[in-house]
């Protein structure tokens, strides 16, 4: 029922032009940019007497694919790409052509009317095993998926993409989930790791599922009220904006009293933990009690941060 502008709010990504973006939508869809801007370094500080010109080009051959694939039917503008950063550490050549490594994802999002940038997520994938011969295009087939490493690839641009769309508006991430479960399903063949329920608690099947599973309906609603009726009001209102943080913060104690240690509940620990102590170090000491006890519950790794966050000045 709601369509693309008003169900993803890409609209505040060009500061409320609205009328532009509806324009745009109906006439101008193939003009549009693609919806990334994604940023890709490959190392491979441990591998030694191998052509090393593979690595420069499997980073450019990346980049191209990550930017250059259209990966929603939706207009962006330039100024509205997602940013977002991939880190490759290859750690072991297999063959000529077999690399195994670890990848590093993280994407972030604009507040509105500030200059600071909200990270989403930061998640660091040990399951990193591919071939790639050099030169080889990249081709994402949604149907038949040949390759892992364009498997892994489409699967965390869709990904991104969730998270980003679920901050804009309420569960508005819900059909790039989808077609990341896709990709899960149909790499469950698949002889490398990262893709089967029984290999790990926390890969990439088990990502996936915490974001579509009723249970953690409560985590995504958060992402929605944490960016759009929080962060994005600081700059006007801040008072309201903390407000609107902590009612945010308290759906996740729901999520994790049902499903303690979730991995999606771990990645927003990952992405959030500095960003909510630099916010809330120099609130008053009710609401910063009262946001050290919802995060010492649902995040007991960092319990010191947030009782120090009691007596910090704020930082943000």
């Amino acid at each position: 029922m709601e369509l693309v502008v008003m169900k993803h709010f890409k609209i505040f990504r060009n500061r409320g032009l609205l009328l532009f973006a509806i324009f745009a939508l109906s006439s101008f869809a193939r003009l549009s940019s693609q919806e990334l801007r994604c940023m890709v370094q490959v190392v491979a500080p441990g591998i030694q007497g191998t052509n090393r010109a593979v690595f420069e080009t499997l980073q450019t051959s990346i980049m191209e694919f990550m930017n250059g694939q259209r990966w929603t039917e939706h207009v962006y503008q330039t100024s509205e790409r997602i940013d977002c950063s991939i880190l490759i550490n290859i750690t072991e050549m297999l063959g000529s052509d077999e690399f195994k490594g670890t990848i590093q994802i993280q994407s972030r999002r604009p507040v509105y009317n500030s200059s600071y940038i909200s990270t989403l997520i930061n998640y660091l994938d040990q399951n990193l095993h591919f071939r790639y011969v050099e030169f080889e295009p990249l081709v994402y087939n949604p149907n038949n998926i040949e390759s892992n490493l364009v498997g892994i690839l489409a699967y965390y641009a869709y990904i991104i993409l969730g998270y980003d769309y679920d901050s804009f508006s309420p569960m508005g991430g819900t059909a790039y989930f989808r077609e990341a479960e896709n990709i899960v399903n149909i790499s469950q063949n698949a002889r490398e790791s990262g893709w089967k329920s029984f290999e790990s608690t926390r890969n990439r099947y088990w990502l996936v599922e915490n974001l579509l599973n009723e249970h953690h309906t409560p985590l995504r609603n958060c992402y929605y009220q944490y960016h759009r009726r929080g962060m994005d009001r600081m700059a006007d209102k801040p008072e309201e904006g903390r407000s609107n943080i902590v009612s945010a913060l308290e759906l996740l104690q729901k999520v994790h009293r049902q499903r303690p240690n979730s991995f999606a509940m771990v990645l927003f620990s990952n992405a959030k933990t500095e960003e909510l102590i630099n916010i809330f170090s120099g609130a008053q000491s009710m609401e910063k009690g009262r946001v050290a006890e919802i995060l010492i519950e649902i995040d007991p790794a960092n319990s010191d941060k947030y009782e120090k966050m009691r007596s910090d000045q704020g930082r943000f």
